[in-house]
């Protein structure tokens, strides 16, 4: 009965009117941002991608229909797995990345009724996504990759906590706690899956439940060894030229050791606190590389691993930027300045979206030779994790500071920019 009565609450003014007045004539999710910010602006600009990227994945999800509308594209190199998995990487990679939005107060704007009813959509999916009744309900048991997906899915729900798990009713609250709690069957290789684990573990520790600090624990101190200097990180053994410091080494570490020292979790002959901040300085470091690889047309070396996954390759600028933790060498207008860049380099091109409006797999618009074994369009979604300075209000100085060149761009016109020099720390 409880979860009866919520979805019929939550149901009430949405599946019929989420999408009304907010696009255009034709119900287009590429039609103009819901925002209050001003019309053109890189705010305004941000938050239309983000409805570009959300409609179509929310509006059918919170009605079960996600997996009906959601057309596969698989990699040409697909290794074979169950495609269900595909569900979960969109749902989870776009929520974790809209999260800080969401937890905004809806306001009466165009952008907070908006916000408003995409909320009540987040939540219905929340209930659809583990509804064993429901067409929607994620795949939670089968190959290891949903270990991967699981983690943004809960980093999601450590992000915006009252506006995404404190409403849900108390059956789908035990329903994910379950889900999540059975993926410890799964032993993550000694690479970055560590961390998806620990994310989990650390959600868990968050909302007041059993964890396991060993498969945090142990992930923290690998990750720390693999650490080869100047902001870099392996990934396991091997050192990879890519983006996957981005897209999960950095973001991950601070946020797990954001729960371990807010709870003070047991981390033997270690301080949380401590291991945080050496984390967040190290990830401003990468940070400073990631802002320098930015052209003066907001192009970016297209290198390594998962380059489909876009503009994820800022995920640190942009988590840096949400926490008001960007360096002093990263003035707030700079950054802003250099992310609108990459984006409109990437996103201008339309064919990165299908004519249903779902993410295609490639870089720059649909280049599916690009995929790797394991990518699917659902993969993609993981590009929203640009979207997370969209957690700042309209106010917030990130956006009301003057936009100022980035390095390249400084130093292409022969103007003074700061040398670049190693770290030790």
């Amino acid at each position: 009965m409880e979860r009866r009565n919520f979805m019929r609450t939550l149901a009430a003014g949405t599946a019929g009117s989420a999408m009304t007045g907010l696009m255009g004539a034709s119900g287009n999710a590429a039609a103009a941002a819901p925002a209050s910010a001003a019309a053109g602006s890189d705010r305004a600009y941000l938050l239309g991608l983000l409805q570009k990227m959300s409609d179509p994945v929310l509006g059918p999800m919170s009605q079960g229909q996600l997996h009906k509308k959601f057309a596969l594209e698989l990699s040409p190199t697909w290794d074979g797995r169950d495609t269900a998995v595909a569900y979960l990487e969109c749902y989870g990679r776009l929520i974790a990345g809209i999260a800080p939005w969401l937890a905004l107060p809806a306001d009466a704007t165009p952008e907070g009724r908006y916000r408003q009813r995409m909320q009540q959509m987040a939540l219905q999916s929340y209930v659809h996504s583990v509804d064993p009744a429901s067409p929607d309900c994620l795949l939670w048991k089968g190959p290891g990759q949903i270990l991967v997906d699981s983690a943004y899915y809960t980093n999601a729900l450590m992000r915006a906590p009252k506006t995404l798990w404190e409403p849900l009713d108390s059956t789908t609250k035990q329903r994910i706690i379950a889900a999540i709690k059975g993926l410890r069957r799964i032993e993550p290789p000694y690479i970055n899956w560590m961390l998806f684990a620990a994310m989990n573990e650390a959600w868990l520790m968050s909302i007041g439940e059993e964890y396991d600090p060993m498969r945090m624990n142990v992930a923290i101190r690998k990750i720390n060894e693999w650490y080869v200097g100047d902001g870099w990180i392996k990934d396991g053994e091997a050192f990879h030229f890519d983006y996957y410091n981005s897209y999960v080494m950095y973001p991950m570490l601070v946020e797990i050791l954001d729960v371990l020292a807010k709870f003070k979790g047991p981390f033997w002959n270690g301080k949380p606190e401590e291991l945080q901040a050496q984390a967040v300085k190290r990830m401003q470091r990468y940070s400073e590389h990631l802002e320098r690889f930015i052209g003066t047309d907001g192009s970016y070396p297209p290198i390594g691993r998962s380059l489909t996954y876009r503009t994820a390759a800022f995920q640190p600028l942009a988590l840096l930027a949400w926490r008001k933790q960007l360096p002093p060498s990263l003035p707030e207008g700079q950054v802003r300045a250099a992310l609108h860049a990459a984006h409109k380099a990437i996103w201008t091109e339309p064919s990165n979206f299908t004519k249903d409006g779902y993410l295609t797999i490639g870089f720059v618009g649909h280049q599916p030779e690009l995929g790797d074994w394991y990518s699917n369009n659902g993969s993609m979604y993981i590009a929203s994790a640009t979207l997370l300075p969209l957690g700042l209000p309209e106010s917030d100085s990130y956006w009301t500071a003057p936009a100022q060149d980035w390095t390249q761009k400084k130093a292409f016109a022969g103007k003074k920019f700061p040398k670049d020099y190693h770290v030790s720390f």
